[in-house]
C-alpha cells in the first residue's frame, strides 16, 4: 500500500465523531423585524426568508435591509492566509472571493444586506486538445441560465453585482445580467494575472510540446517555464485574449466602472475596484436604474469600436450579439462589424498583436478602456450621450479620465516601474496608422464560405504580407476531420508532416461536431515553429483570442451542416487573399492544379458535386448536453447570430416539426 493510500478503517471511520455530535441548537436570539401588515400581507417566501438570513447567523434585527447580490464565477477554495485547499479549475477564478469579500463588506457598511452565490467556470487553457473543449461555448449558455435563476431566486434583490474574468465566465455573467435588465447591475472584471520575471506568458507556455517536438527547446527549459508562467496567483492571462477582451467590453458596455477592466488581480487597486462598484450598485439602485437604461443598442455600438480599437479577440463576435438578444436588442450584424473595424485602426498594442507585445497590466497602467475612448471620442465616433453605471454619462466619464489623478498615477507608474512610454501602448490614429497598425477584423466569403469567416488581420505575421499590404497564399490542403489528428501532422516530422506552404483545413469542427471547439493548440504551435507563419488554417471551429497568424475561422456553413469546407481533399489547392486595407477578403477553392485554376464558380460546382469527406463527422464523445445546445443555437441563428436561445425560433421550429411528425405519421397510417 501506497505512504498516501489510505487503510479501510481510515475510510470507514470509527464513530469518535459521533461523541460531540448534537441533536438540537439553540436558535437565534432576538426578533424578526416584521409587523402585522407585513404577516398578513407578505409572501411566505419573503417571511421565510427572514428566518433564513437569521438562521445563518446575520443580526435578527437587520435581516431585513435592503438585499444586493452579488453573483460571482469563485472556483477553488482557499485557506485564510490564501494557501490552495482545493484548487479551482484557473487563475481567472481562485482569488475573486477577495472582489467578493470587499464588495459585501462595502454593501453591509452602508445599510445594504450581502448575498452571495457561485456558478464557476472552466478553463479554455486546460481544456485545449482535449474533449473537455466541448463544454467550452455551451457552458456559456448554460451558465447564463444558472445565473439567472439564482438572481430570480432571492424576489426582494435590490440589485445584482457580478463578479468574472475569463473566456466564458465572464460572457456569461453579461448574458445573465443583460437579461435581467429591470434590475439595477454593475460588473466587476475580475482582473489579469501579472506576468512573470524572466518567463514566458501563459499564451506562449502552451507550445511547450509543438516546439519540444521540434527540437526548438529542451526538456528542462519546458519544465521550468511551464512552472512559472503566471506571476500572480489570480487573474485572466496576461495577453489580450478573450478573457481580456471581454473584460474590455463590459466597460465599454457602460456597465462597469471606468478603469475596471485589466486591473492586476491581487493589487489594492483591484480591491478598491471591488468597493467602488458596490457603491455605484447602491447608487443605481436608489435612483431606481435599471440595467436597460444603460445597456443600449449605442453601448452596443460604442463596444464594438471600442473592440476595433483594441484588435479584441473574434471570440467577441459570438458574445457580443448573445449580450444584444439578452437585452432583447438587436443583435449587431457582419455589416456592423465591418463598419466598426473601418471606423478605425488598432490603437492598442498587446500581447498577442504586437508589434511590442505589452501585456495587459501595462494596458491598464497606460490608461486601458478610458484612454483608448479619449481618441475614439476625438475621432467623433462614439455616443458620448448614453449612461454608465458611474451615474454619469460617457462623455462625463472620459471628461473625469481625462484630468484625474487616477490617470496621472497610473501613466508614471508605468514608466516608473517598465521604463515603457503610455504613449507607446495606447495610441492615438495617426501613431497608429505610422505603425501599421491596420484595422483588426476582416470577414472573407468566397466558395469555401458561402456563409463569410472571420479573420484577425493583424495578426498575420508581416513578413508574409505583400508590400501592398494583401496576405495572398495558395497552398495544396491537408484536411482534417479532428484537432487530435492535426497538431500530431504539425508536430511531424515525417512523411505524415504539415509543411511550409500547405493550408492546414480543420473541418467537422463546429458546433454540430465539437460544440465549435477553440483550435489554439494549432494556431499556437505554427506560431512558435519557425515555418508555421507560412501554413494558414482554415476551419468552421474558433479561436482562442490569443491566436496569430493566418487563421481564418467560423467558416459558414460548417462542414456538418452541408458547407463546403466538408468536400474538400488532401491535395485540393485553396486560394486565400485578404486585403488588409479595404478590410475584404475571400478563400476559394480553384481545383487540383495551381497552373490551371478553375474559375471560382467552375470549382464551387466541382465542390458541390462532391460527397463530404468521409472522415468527417460529430465527434463520437460529444456529450448529449452539447448536442442540444447545437441544435437549439442552430435553430436561433446560429454561430453569426451568437449561438444564443432565442425562444421564439426555437418553439416556432418544435411546432413546425411537431406538425411535419403528425403528418407522416397520418401518411403511413393511410397505407
Amino acid at each position: 500500500m501506497s505512504s498516501r493510500e489510505a487503510g479501510i478503517e481510515a475510510i470507514l471511520g470509527d464513530g469518535g465523531a459521533l461523541a460531540s455530535t448534537r441533536t438540537s441548537g439553540a436558535g437565534p436570539a432576538g426578533s424578526l423585524p416584521i409587523d402585522a401588515r407585513m404577516l398578513r400581507e407578505a409572501p411566505s417566501g419573503d417571511l421565510f426568508g427572514l428566518t433564513q438570513n437569521a438562521g445563518m447567523g446575520w443580526r435578527a434585527s437587520e435581516v431585513a435591509r435592503d438585499p444586493y447580490l452579488i453573483v460571482s464565477t469563485q472556483g477553488g477554495l482557499r485557506a485564510e492566509d490564501g494557501q490552495p485547499l482545493a484548487l479551482g479549475l484557473h487563475t481567472g477564478h481562485w482569488e475573486i472571493d477577495r472582489l467578493v469579500r470587499a464588495a459585501a463588506e462595502t454593501f453591509s457598511a452602508h445599510g445594504g444586506l450581502p448575498f452571495s452565490v457561485m456558478c464557476s467556470d472552466p478553463c479554455d487553457g486546460r481544456t485545449q486538445g482535449t474533449t473537455g473543449m466541448f463544454d467550452s461555448l455551451p457552458y456559456r449558455n448554460d451558465a447564463a441560465l444558472a445565473m439567472r435563476r439564482l438572481i430570480r431566486s432571492l424576489p426582494t434583490r435590490r440589485g445584482v453585482l457580478g463578479v468574472a474574468t475569463c473566456d466564458k465566465g465572464l460572457p456569461a455573467m453579461m448574458l445573465a445580467l443583460a437579461g435581467c435588465g429591470d434590475l439595477p447591475g454593475v460588473i466587476v472584471p475580475g482582473g489579469v494575472t501579472l506576468p512573470a520575471r524572466g518567463a514566458e506568458d501563459a499564451g506562449k507556455v502552451q507550445t511547450i510540446g509543438a516546439r519540444f517536438a521540434h527540437g526548438l527547446i529542451d526538456l528542462e527549459h519546458a519544465a521550468a517555464m511551464g512552472c512559472r508562467a503566471c506571476g500572480s496567483p489570480g487573474g485572466g492571462c496576461q495577453f489580450l485574449g478573450t478573457a481580456a477582451t471581454s473584460q474590455v467590453i463590459a466597460e465599454a458596455l457602460g456597465i462597469a466602472l471606468p478603469h475596471s477592466a485589466l486591473a492586476p488581480s491581487g493589487e489594492p487597486v483591484w480591491t478598491d475596484m471591488a468597493r467602488r462598484s458596490a457603491l455605484a450598485l447602491m447608487r443605481l439602485a436608489g435612483q431606481g436604474t435599471p440595467l436597460s437604461a444603460i445597456l443600449t443598442s449605442k453601448a452596443i455600438e460604442n463596444a464594438m469600436l471600442v473592440h476595433a480599437a483594441f484588435g479584441g479577440s473574434t471570440n467577441l463576435l459570438l458574445h457580443v450579439p448573445a449580450i444584444a438578444h439578452a437585452a432583447a436588442l438587436p443583435r449587431p450584424t457582419v455589416q456592423d462589424w465591418i463598419a466598426a473595424n473601418r471606423a478605425t485602426p488598432r490603437l492598442v498594442d498587446a500581447l498577442p498583436n504586437g508589434p511590442r507585445h505589452h501585456p495587459t497590466v501595462q494596458v491598464f497602467m497606460a490608461g486601458g478602456v478610458p484612454e483608448v475612448m479619449l481618441h475614439l471620442r476625438d475621432m467623433g465616433l462614439l455616443h458620448l450621450d448614453v449612461p454608465t453605471v458611474s451615474g454619469q454619462t460617457l462623455g462625463e466619464n472620459l471628461a473625469w479620465w481625462e484630468r484625474s489623478s487616477a490617470r496621472t498615477a497610473a501613466r508614471a507608474r508605468l514608466r516608473e516601474l517598465d521604463g515603457v512610454d503610455p504613449d507607446q501602448v495606447i495610441m492615438g490614429p495617426d501613431a497608429a496608422r505610422a505603425a501599421g497598425m491596420t484595422a483588426a477584423l476582416v470577414f472573407p466569403v468566397g466558395n469555401l464560405a458561402p456563409d463569410g469567416a472571420v479573420i484577425k488581420a493583424t495578426a498575420i505575421d508581416p513578413t508574409v504580407v505583400d508590400a501592398d499590404n494583401v496576405y495572398r497564399h495558395t497552398g495544396p490542403a491537408r484536411v482534417f476531420a479532428g484537432e487530435h489528428e492535426a497538431i500530431r501532422a504539425i508536430k511531424s516530422q515525417g512523411g505524415d508532416a504539415v509543411r511550409a506552404g500547405d493550408v492546414v483545413v480543420l473541418a467537422g469542427c463546429g458546433p454540430a461536431g465539437t460544440g465549435m471547439e477553440e483550435t489554439y493548440q494549432l494556431t499556437s504551435a505554427l506560431k512558435y515553429l519557425p515555418w508555421g507563419k507560412h501554413v494558414p488554417v482554415l476551419t468552421d471551429a474558433r479561436f482562442s483570442g490569443v491566436s496569430t497568424g493566418a487563421c481564418i475561422g467560423h467558416v459558414g456553413p460548417e462542414a456538418l451542416a452541408g458547407g463546403p469546407i466538408g468536400r474538400l481533399r488532401d491535395g485540393d489547392f485553396v486560394r486565400i487573399e485578404i486585403d488588409r486595407n479595404t478590410l475584404e477578403g475571400r478563400i476559394d477553392f480553384i481545383g487540383t492544379d495551381p497552373d490551371r485554376p478553375l474559375p471560382v464558380e467552375e470549382a464551387a460546382a466541382v465542390l458541390a458535386a462532391r460527397a463530404p469527406h468521409p472522415a468527417i463527422a460529430a465527434h463520437p464523445r460529444l456529450p448529449a448536453d452539447t448536442r442540444l445546445w447545437a441544435a437549439l443555437q442552430d435553430a436561433s441563428g446560429g454561430t453569426w447570430g451568437g449561438c444564443v436561445y432565442d425562444v421564439d425560433a426555437i418553439v416556432e421550429t418544435l411546432r413546425a416539426g411537431g406538425e411535419a411528425l403528425a403528418r407522416r405519421r397520418m401518411g403511413a397510417g393511410d397505407d
